[in-house]
C-alpha cells in the first residue's frame, strides 16, 4: 500500500496528513445510512456517512495526479479557495453577456444559494480538516457542484439532483454516487409510478456525459466563467439533457410537477408520505 503521507508537493504539503483516519468500507453500513437518508432527506452527514463507508481505490491515486502535476500546482496558486470566486457576483457580471459567469450568477442568485454557504452547510459536520493536498482537491470537488448543474442544465429538482451525481461519478468514480443516484432514480420511479417518464434513461444518459467530459476540476475555473456558456459546453463535451428535459416534458402532460414530486396529485399517498 502507497504511504501517501511520505508524498510531498513542491511547497512542502504534505499529500495526506499522517493523523487523517484512513477509510474503512462497509457496504452494509452504507445501505443502513442511505435508508436513514430516505426518510430525512435534510440529514446531510448521511450522505457524508455513505460516501466514507463507500472508499473508492482510485481516489487517492486521482489526488496526487492532479495535485503533484504541473498543472494540479498551478491551480493551487491561482485558485487555492473557489468559493471566494464564485461568491464575487459583482466581478463575474462584469464578464460579457452570455458568459459562464453570468448564467452561474443567474443560477445561484434565483436558487437563494452561495458557494460559502455549500462550505458552512458541511462545516456543521464537525469533520476535521487537515493541511493536505487532499483537503484542497475535496474542498475543489464540493465547490464545483453548482457549477455542474450550470454547465449541465440538471436542475435542483429531485431528478436532476440524481443526474448530477451520475454524472459527478462519471466524472470521478464512487460507488457513492452510484448508490445515491441510482437508489433515488428508482425511488422517482417509485413515487411515480405508472408514469412513462425515462427516468432511469436520464440518470444513465448523465453517467455517460459525465465520463466523456474533461474533469471540471482539473479546469482553471476563473478562465472559464469568462467564456460563453455554450463555448464552455462545447469543449468539455456536455450536451444537452435531452432525457432529463424528456421526463420534465412526459411528467407535465401526465399532470406531475416535476419540482415538486410529492405534492403532485399522481404520486402515491403512501409514498408521499414516507
Amino acid at each position: 500500500m502507497t504511504d501517501y503521507s511520505s508524498i510531498f508537493a513542491a511547497d512542502g504539503t504534505v499529500l495526506r496528513h499522517p493523523d487523517r483516519p484512513q477509510p474503512r468500507y462497509s457496504l452494509p453500513r452504507a445501505i443502513k445510512n442511505f435508508r436513514l437518508l430516505m426518510k430525512d432527506k435534510e440529514d446531510t452527514s448521511l450522505v457524508f456517512k455513505i460516501y466514507e463507508s463507500l472508499p473508492s481505490k482510485s481516489f487517492m491515486p486521482r489526488v496526487e495526479a492532479l495535485t503533484l502535476s504541473e498543472r494540479g500546482g498551478h491551480l493551487r496558486a491561482t485558485e487555492p479557495s473557489l468559493p471566494e470566486i464564485l461568491d464575487d457576483h459583482a466581478s463575474l457580471r462584469k464578464t460579457p453577456k452570455g458568459s459562464l459567469a453570468h448564467a452561474y450568477c443567474d443560477f445561484m442568485e434565483s436558487e437563494g444559494l452561495t458557494a460559502a454557504g455549500l462550505v458552512a452547510e458541511a462545516d456543521k459536520l464537525g469533520r476535521p480538516k487537515y493541511d493536505d493536498l487532499m483537503q484542497w482537491y475535496m474542498s475543489r470537488s464540493r465547490d464545483t457542484h453548482d457549477l455542474f448543474h450550470v454547465l449541465t442544465g440538471y436542475g435542483r429538482d429531485a431528478l436532476g439532483e440524481q443526474c448530477v451525481l451520475l454524472f459527478t461519478h462519471g466524472q470521478s468514480p464512487s460507488q457513492g454516487h452510484l448508490l445515491i443516484g441510482y437508489a433515488g432514480a428508482a425511488n422517482i420511479k417509485a413515487m411515480t409510478r405508472g408514469s412513462k417518464a425515462p427516468v432511469m434513461g436520464a440518470v444513465r444518459q448523465a453517467k455517460s456525459t459525465g465520463k466523456g467530459a474533461p474533469k471540471l476540476i482539473e479546469q482553471p475555473i476563473r478562465e472559464l466563467l469568462k467564456l460563453p456558456i455554450d463555448d464552455v459546453r462545447s469543449a468539455l463535451n456536455i450536451p444537452e439533457p435531452t432525457v432529463y428535459r424528456e421526463c420534465h416534458r412526459v411528467w407535465r402532460e401526465e399532470g406531475i410537477d416535476p419540482m415538486d414530486l410529492l405534492a403532485s396529485e399522481s404520486t402515491p399517498k403512501e409514498l408521499a408520505s414516507a
